[in-house]
């Protein structure tokens, strides 16, 4: 079996293993897009779309929190964004190492 293959099945192998607390994670920057977006009068979708940019350290800009409350919240899913791609980049190398001779061809 060729490496990229065992690395793709290492991968989604951790994905499955570590599915419970990713999906919480994103969750969780759904969840609290939402409710800034509610307090903030964005309306939910708009506060959603706000968690993701937040959580993915992109924060263009064209929705900022004003209020202490939000801001705090928006710190929770930049929070939760630097985990989840914590998460992402170890089960990544665990899955580089599961492929022997893996040199990126």
């Amino acid at each position: 079996m060729s490496a990229r293959r065992l690395f793709a099945r290492a991968f989604v192998e951790g994905l499955a293993t570590a599915w419970p607390i990713l999906s919480a994670l994103l969750a969780f920057v759904a969840g609290v897009g939402a409710i800034v977006g509610l307090l903030e009068g964005w309306g939910l979708w708009r506060g959603v779309y706000f968690g993701y940019v937040t959580a993915l350290t992109i924060g263009y800009g064209d929705l900022v929190p004003t209020r202490i409350s939000t801001q705090v919240l928006a710190l929770a899913a930049g929070f939760a964004g630097i985990c989840t791609t914590a998460l992402l980049a170890a089960l990544a190398v665990h899955a580089f190492k599961a492929a022997p001779g893996f040199e990126g061809k």
